[in-house]
């Protein structure tokens, strides 16, 4: 049997999957390969190189725990003022995540992962899912979390890419194709309970990128017709966090370790229309 974990998208909700995969790990349940998108390509690179141990998990919380804004989103204003001009195609620059992962990492090339691992990005030009399974670890990483206009576009092997969440969703698909037999879907959710939208041009985007994540979740669950066993973790509900705003890490892994613990004990991953633990909706 082999178990694969796919992780979605979902900025600072991020955190949430560390929550799952607490209680993942704690039931014993580890993966054979790992497929992230965007925010959940960080959560996988970084279980490919630790695992799964209770202490590789526990570092993993504390990164997210230790995480601000300002350490993702690095403000440079000239860098805005250049990129309202149209010279530079983005708000910010992709360096210091960059560095915030590759020196979390623990190995250099995909290929030099404990568990298999593959990131999903996706191809600016012609708006396909592109697989990056070797090669720079760090670097694909901030591929698949390149949100267009916030975060500048990497270019890999003669393609220009842009966050995977972008994308039609097909990390199952890629899953199963990798040889999964057992695929444990870990989605961040969305803001379904914001007490108003956002204003800034982070939130706006992080929202609108997190809600058009979420629809093609959904897409992909629905049309899913095997022939591996899926398992849907559902997302915390109703949720009240921006996905721009990172202050809420250690209370989203909490409740999303309490919450997953429950769902697996009561046997919720085994039933059936998965697709409606993920539906869109609010609480307004």
């Amino acid at each position: 049997m082999t178990t694969a974990f796919v992780l979605s998208g979902g900025g600072s909700l991020g955190a949430v999957q560390v929550g799952m995969l607490q209680a993942l790990g704690e039931r014993g349940v580890e993966p054979d390969l790992l497929v992230g998108t965007s925010a959940g390509a960080i959560n996988a690179a970084f279980v490919g190189g630790h695992g799964m141990s209770a202490t590789a998990l526990a570092d993993l919380a504390g990164l997210w725990r230790s995480l601000r804004r300002q350490d993702v989103f690095a403000l440079r204003p000239l860098r805005g003022v250049l990129a309202a001009a149209g010279i530079r195609p983005s708000l910010f620059t992709a360096e210091p995540l960059r560095r915030l992962v590759e020196s979390n990492l623990g190995y250099r090339d995909l290929l030099d992962a404990r568990v298999d691992l593959h990131l999903v990005a996706t191809d600016l030009c012609s708006g396909k899912e592109v697989l990056i399974s070797s090669g720079d670890a760090a670097r694909a990483v901030v591929a698949s979390a390149a949100i267009p206009g916030v975060f500048p576009p990497v270019c890999r092997e003669g393609r220009v890419l842009i966050d995977g969440g972008i994308a039609e969703h097909a990390a199952i698909r890629h899953a199963i194709d990798c040889g999964a037999d057992e695929v444990y879907l870990l989605p961040t959710g969305f803001p379904c309970a914001l007490p108003s939208p956002p204003t800034t041009a982070v939130g706006v985007a992080l929202q609108a990128l997190t809600l058009l994540s979420q629809q093609q979740l959904i897409g992909e669950v629905a049309r899913y017709a095997g022939p591996a066993k899926l398992k849907v973790l559902p997302p915390l509900c109703p949720l009240k966090v921006s996905a721009a705003d990172f202050s809420h890490a250690d209370e989203l892994i909490t409740m999303a370790k309490v919450a997953t613990g429950s769902w697996l004990d009561a046997g919720g991953p085994d039933l059936p229309l998965p697709q409606r633990f993920l539906s869109m909706h609010d609480h307004n």
